[in-house]
């Protein structure tokens, strides 16, 4: 199998930061939180989690760089100690025995600028903060770019249902897909997989889309304009995280839509690399609102793209005709 290294390190990674999620989130406190300067909330989870995933590929990969959201400035400064000792704490759960020096460098090590060559790692270790620290939906997202593509995605949504016509039984996903390789989906406490594909719907009258539960990241009222153009009636289906991708990767859903919200706004590479890749496996497309492929070559941001349009592949063209009618393209 193609990358059966890199995916295994990867997996064992992701599982490691969704079990310290998890247990951070049942025990979420008011005052666990501190405000970046994009007025986000971080959380121990956060840290924690970009420490384990950062340390568990550095030894496994030592000469593969690390591009992810955080770094450890913050809880270097005196009146965040007591967070520090809360992530230390989190890590060592995993990963007894690291020192304090060890946690802070894993999290450091996360300052890689991406590229066009080489391989690199790409890390959002909650995907979804605000999700998570409304319990509800986020995602640990791993990639892997090697020379500008995305080769590996692994999604970690410790939250989501494994099936989603039970939402009130089991919880806890992971999605796992490697170039050519196909997409596959596991509980997070399993090792059995199994394939997911996306919906053959092909009227876009029979879709369902999902969008961002914030408004801050997609405009919520282009999207209703769009399903009214489609003939949609279903309700939006409003998931937090780059559980949105997998939602359609597994065919909870045919259409995820994130529109811009303002003039300028760069997506991340890490919100949408472990996304693409599983996309793409299970059979989907993605592209921007212009249609362009997402450009994940020219560094930390998808600085050649605007929005992005995911949809089962059938009803891509559909949608971005839709998109365009709607946006003014």
């Amino acid at each position: 199998m193609a990358y059966e290294q890199e995916r295994a390190a990867a997996v064992e990674a992701v599982r490691m930061a969704s079990a310290v999620c998890t247990a951070v989130q049942a025990r979420l406190v008011a005052g666990a939180t501190l405000t970046k300067g994009d007025r986000s909330p971080v959380t121990v989870a956060d840290f924690g989690a970009q420490a384990i995933v950062s340390h568990h590929l550095a030894l496994a990969f030592p000469d593969v760089p690390l591009v992810g959201e955080e770094d450890a400035d913050a809880l270097r400064q005196d009146e965040n100690a007591a967070l520090k000792d809360n992530v230390i704490g989190a890590v060592r759960s995993q990963l007894a025995g690291l020192s304090e020096a060890d946690i802070l460098a894993a999290i450091d090590r996360g300052t890689h600028e991406g590229g066009p060559t080489g391989r690199h790692w790409v890390l959002d270790p909650i995907d979804g903060t605000k999700g998570f620290l409304r319990l509800d939906q986020y995602a640990v997202a791993l990639g892997l770019i090697e020379d500008g593509e995305v080769v590996l995605g692994v999604l970690g949504c410790p939250n989501l249902p494994l099936d989603a016509d039970n939402p009130d039984g089991p919880r806890g996903c992971m999605f796992i897909a490697t170039k050519g390789g196909g997409a596959t989906m596991r509980a997070l406490d399993s090792t059995d997989e199994t394939p997911v594909r996306v919906t053959d719907v092909s009227d876009p009258s029979l879709a369902r889309f999902c969008e961002s539960v914030e408004k801050a990241h997609s405009s919520h009222s282009h999207s209703a304009q769009i399903a009214d153009r489609l003939g949609i009636t279903a309700p939006p289906f409003r998931i937090d995280s780059q559980c949105k991708y997998a939602a359609v990767a597994r065919g909870d859903a045919s259409v995820y839509l994130r529109l811009p919200t303002r003039k300028g706004y760069v997506e991340k590479i890490w919100d949408h690399a472990a996304g693409w890749r599983v996309i793409v496996e299970a059979g989907g497309s993605v592209t921007d609102v212009y249609g362009k492929p997402l450009d994940f070559s020219i560094g930390r941001g998808l600085e050649s793209n605007k929005g992005v349009i995911v949809t089962n592949g059938t009803l891509q063209a559909p949608v971005l005709e839709a998109v365009a009618a709607v946006l003014g393209l």
